[in-house]
């Protein structure tokens, strides 16, 4: 399969677990006090390899931050600050940005106006189905041009798209030597980042080195500065357990853990940055004939479930019920799921709807059992087959009769984008930062077509959303929650908890935006 074809089932599957860094994030905690360590080496440990590292494909998207620059930043507070672009302006249909003088690419030529057109309007070619830009670009059509005098590039909207700063601005740029060899990206970077790949070994480790001279970082961050590392080692480190051993070892500097790992790293004088998460998002089929097509049927279940019992499970521990779709520090996120959430007599809801049951038998209606077919899959969270059981369990005791099946995430992707052949799904959450990115997933054309795989249906949350297109930037905040709430109430998806994951270092200090994604020029090593 080559990475340019990616077909959409994986593609979606990858989007799901993807963050578009769009919203907030924070500065690492640390009792770290000791001077800092020049020209020293920061070996970071990942969790899964990185078998190309194009900032356009599925995979390298998500290490691009190191070797490549975007037109704008966000900071940890949330706020938009400057990269490539000194200075922005934006309506619903178009932007403007004005580049820094100065910047020039790895191979030593300067970057253009021009440069950063064309790397956009490659990018954004649904031709060359580049799937991990695809996660940052807006979800419509956009051309774009520059005028190398000015130093402007200008992108124009085929329809209205209120973040196209938070989206266009955010897209790494790939300098022309990489645009005229785009395969070449898999194994050599081609930006105007901080950092150059030095070294690339099958699996891992990979290797960057700092790039002298670089002072256009976010709101213009530099390298020459004390303390930042001249080479960043990548390893690929896929348990938590190990990768907490290598931190309290001084085996790696940076890693992030999760699950119940983190409590022995308490207390340990680690740097720590925590990383908000969605866990158990769970969507309801309803394409024609499956029985959850019925919204009175849905919110019965829902109201039938126990929240804070579902989120304990979902995190190992004491959870939080989720309070929105998108994690804290999201664009636009609050606190609706409590208030408009189904919440009645699930028995006497289910009697409302024509549902009925005789002598502790099976709930039928018109004759025909209830039978649900509940999926889910451990690769997308450890914890996610309990949280299914235990929904399982609660619907069973109602008289359903619910088959419970854990899938490989390859068979999980068959059932929700190819069979259609699932009635619930308890999967990971679309990390988006931006509410816009939640939009193929509750509405518009179903597989192969579209990404709205339950088959979701709102004519609210439509109208509300085409609303909200026409209000730049958070502006229209109000809008887009009134949308996520017309969700909650007809019960077209349940997200379960609210959970964290932490970002850990050893001897260092960084930042982090949204999603727990380091900032490199934020990295210091000290003693």
């Amino acid at each position: 399969m080559s990475r340019r074809t990616l077909p959409v089932p994986l593609a979606a599957a990858v989007t799901a677990t993807a963050v578009a860094a769009a919203g907030c994030g924070g500065t690492a905690r640390s009792s770290t006090s000791t001077p800092l360590v020049d020209h020293g080496t920061v070996r970071i440990a990942g969790s899964s390899e990185t078998p190309s590292f194009d900032p356009y494909s599925t995979f390298g998207a998500a290490q691009a931050r190191y070797a490549y620059d975007s037109l704008v930043n966000v900071a940890p507070d949330g706020t938009v600050v400057s990269g490539l672009a000194s200075s922005w302006q934006a309506t619903t249909t178009t932007a403007v940005f004005t580049l820094r003088p100065g910047i020039t690419c790895s191979d030593g030529t300067p970057l253009t106006a021009s440069a950063v057109a064309r790397a956009l309007t490659y990018a954004g070619d649904p031709a060359n189905q580049l799937a991990g830009a695809r996660t940052v670009l807006p979800g419509v059509p956009f051309t774009a041009s520059a005028d190398d005098r000015a130093g402007t590039v200008s992108a124009t909207a085929a329809a209205p798209f209120p973040f196209l700063v938070r989206t266009l601005g955010l897209l790494p740029v790939v300098c022309p030597a990489g645009l005229d060899r785009p395969r070449s990206l898999d194994r050599a970077t081609q930006g105007t980042g901080p950092y150059v790949l030095t070294r690339y070994t099958p699996g891992g480790p990979y290797e960057f080195t700092v790039r002298e001279g670089y002072t256009w970082g976010p709101a213009g961050a530099g390298t020459a500065e004390p303390g930042v590392p001249a080479r960043i080692v990548l390893s690929v480190v896929p348990q938590a357990s190990t990768a907490a051993n290598l931190l309290l070892t001084g085996g790696v500097e940076i890693a992030s853990v999760n699950g119940p790992d983190r409590a022995r790293l308490t207390g340990r004088g680690l740097t720590s940055a925590d990383v908000a998460t969605v866990v158990g998002l769970t969507f309801f089929n309803q394409r024609p004939g499956r029985p959850l097509a019925d919204p009175a049927l849905r919110r019965a279940l829902v109201s039938a479930l126990d929240r804070q019992g579902l989120a304990n499970v979902a995190v190992g521990g004491t959870g939080r019920p989720a309070t929105d779709f998108g994690a804290e520090g999201a664009v636009c996120h609050a606190d609706l799921a409590s208030a408009n959430l189904p919440a009645q007599d699930a028995a006497e809801a289910l009697r409302s709807a024509g549902w009925t049951r005789d002598r502790g038998g099976p709930l039928t209606k018109d004759g025909r059992p209830l039978r649900l077919r509940l999926i889910t899959s451990p690769d997308l969270g450890p914890t996610l087959p309990s949280a299914a059981e235990l929904m399982a369990r609660t619907w069973t005791a109602l008289g359903a009769d619910v088959r419970l099946v854990t899938e490989s995430l390859p068979a999980l992707v068959n059932a929700m984008y190819r069979s259609g052949d699932f009635d619930v799904v308890v999967g990971s959450t679309p990390g988006f930062a931006l509410p816009v990115g939640f939009i193929p997933f509750f509405s518009g054309p179903a597989p192969a077509q579209g990404l709205n795989f339950a088959g979701v249906a709102n004519p609210e949350y439509d109208a509300l959303v085409a609303r909200a297109l026409q209000e730049t930037d958070t502006a229209g905040c109000g809008t887009w929650n009134q949308a996520s709430a017309a969700l909650l109430r007809s019960a077209d998806a349940l997200p379960i908890a609210d959970g964290r994951s932490t970002v850990y270092g050893h001897r260092t200090t960084f930042a982090t935006t949204f999603g727990g994604q380091i900032v490199p020029t934020s990295i210091r090593l000290h003693q």
